[in-house]
């Protein structure tokens, strides 16, 4: 029988602020239910909802790099922007907005000692993948949906679960920033483009 292969994880915030449903939740959980192919084989999908609690991410996500050991972690939070964003970069220093529980993290880092900032595995590629995405979701879709590269992922909770990730150094990470519902993409446009985006990192895990 052939061993089972390492799944993606896929995780969404749950509520904070005016954000009393978040896109990046009810995306990834939209996401599933399309399920993800690589070649022919169906890719097991392990999706958790994690609090906007700095405390909650910085035991949380160590713990499920070491159950799960996915073979791809994609953490997915909600954005002002209009497009869907890629982000390259997880950055350590200056968080000194409060969490859901009115709290910062120590000495406002995410790390104590760790590196200014840190990149995705595949930083190079994340243009090339925003535009073959854009292509594909919006053909799928029948409407422009797009998809974009940036390097700036908010200093907020985003950022550090995407820094948290890159940090443990345990397997490939990446962070995507979706709209909120309606402004302007679909909970189900928004799930198309995530699961390109997820397929389309699989391919190129292969590379």
């Amino acid at each position: 029988m052939e061993a089972r292969k390492a799944p993606v994880l896929v995780t969404g915030f749950g509520p904070f602020h005016q954000h009393k449903v978040n896109a990046s939740w009810v995306a990834v959980q939209e996401m599933k239910k399309l399920g993800i192919k690589h070649g022919n084989e169906d890719v097991s999908l392990e999706i958790r909802e994690i609090p906007v609690v700095y405390e909650v991410v910085s035991k949380t996500v160590p713990k499920l790099w070491e159950e799960l050991r996915p073979r791809l972690c994609v953490h997915v939070g909600v954005s002002p922007y209009d497009q869907v964003r890629l982000e390259r970069i997880g950055k350590n220093l200056t968080y000194v907005h409060p969490d859901v529980s009115g709290k910062t993290p120590p000495n406002g880092a995410c790390v104590d000692g760790g590196p200014e900032c840190i990149r995705c595995v595949f930083d190079e590629e994340v243009e090339r993948i925003c535009e073959v995405v854009t292509e594909k979701t919006t053909s799928q879709c029948g409407e422009r949906v797009t998809v974009t590269e940036s390097r700036d992922a908010g200093r907020y909770l985003c950022d550090f679960i995407y820094y948290t990730s890159l940090r443990l150094g345990s397997g490939p990470s990446v962070f995507v920033h979706v709209p909120p519902l309606g402004s302007p993409y679909s909970r189900e446009q928004l799930a198309v483009a995530l699961k390109n985006i997820i397929e389309a990192l699989l391919c190129q895990l292969d590379k």
